[in-house]
């Protein structure tokens, strides 16, 4: 006969046990297996991506490259929004970096951490990090499951407001 001690020290590993392999099961957020490493996934025929990796390496931040030919089926895996697509696609923190985002705005969103999926630079503006030509302003947008809306402003590199 087993002594009620023993008994409660079974249940009670089964009883961890069980929450553990639970936990193991159930779907993980992406901000539970936050890096502060940015995960970039490129074409390897992109040379902007190339120069924008080279201004988030300048700007202190650790990066790691993923060539790839199949952007359109990350962005959709990730759940990036068709509209605010560009060039290449980041993951760092839990968070999405679409574009030609500055440093200092990843940098921003992983300080303050806000209730989004990530943020976004569509297109490929001029002057923005990585891109060359004359500075033109250009907005870095915030986005999720709550909708979007302006995180910052830039001209070139520059945060403008």
């Amino acid at each position: 006969m087993m002594s009620t001690s023993s008994a409660t020290a079974r249940l009670s590993r089964r009883a961890v046990c069980g929450a553990i392999l639970g936990l193991a099961a159930s779907p993980v957020p992406l901000r539970a297996t936050a890096s502060s490493t940015v995960l970039v996934h490129k074409d390897p025929d992109c040379g902007c991506c190339g120069a924008w990796v080279k201004h988030l390496e300048s700007n202190g931040l650790a990066v790691k490259i993923e060539q790839t030919t199949g952007l359109d089926a990350i962005r959709s895996r990730l759940g990036v929004p068709a509209d605010l697509a560009a060039c290449h696609t980041a993951e760092v923190g839990g968070f999405l970096v679409e574009g030609h985002v500055p440093a200092v705005a990843i940098k921003r969103l992983l300080k303050e951490r806000p209730d989004a999926t990530g943020v976004a630079v569509p297109g490929m503006p001029q002057g923005s990090p990585g891109m060359g030509g004359k500075p033109q302003q250009y907005s870095v947008i915030l986005f999720g499951p709550s909708g979007r809306r302006i995180y910052m402003r830039f001209a070139g590199s520059e945060p403008t407001g």
